[in-house]
């Protein structure tokens, strides 16, 4: 099971921007893909993006396209969520996870992951 960890969470004024990092213990991207999600208190669970490991093009929720871009160094394995114009409603635990590649995108979609990171705070004020 890929063992996941975050960082690089924290408190930003709205309009601010973060750098989350997942660091992964391997990535068997035939097998897997990454992505990250996050809970707020609002909306509850809501996956954010995700990356092929084969690929370097992100998809996105509409709520944080345009704003956030997942990206990759495979060499390290490990995936990036940079996150720009940040607003309050941005604010929750953000969670790195691995999905089965064969069912991505559902499973991204409906926060059914293989295995996650501990999660990792982000609060962003008005």
């Amino acid at each position: 099971q890929v063992q996941l960890v975050e960082s690089g969470g924290g408190s930003v004024q709205a309009g601010g921007s973060l750098n989350l990092s997942c660091a992964a213990s391997e990535y068997p991207y035939k097998h897997y893909c990454l992505g990250w999600f996050r809970q707020g208190a609002a909306k509850g669970y809501e996956a954010v993006a995700r990356i092929y490991g084969d690929s370097d093009i992100g998809y996105y929720a509409d709520s944080v396209q345009g704003r956030f871009a997942i990206s990759k160094d495979s060499a390290k394995n490990i995936v990036y969520l940079q996150m720009n114009s940040l607003q309050p409603e941005d604010t929750g635990m953000y969670y790195c996870a691995a999905y089965w590649r064969s069912s991505c995108y559902t499973s991204w979609k409906r926060t059914q992951y293989a295995s996650r990171g501990q999660g990792i705070q982000v609060t962003v004020s008005s």
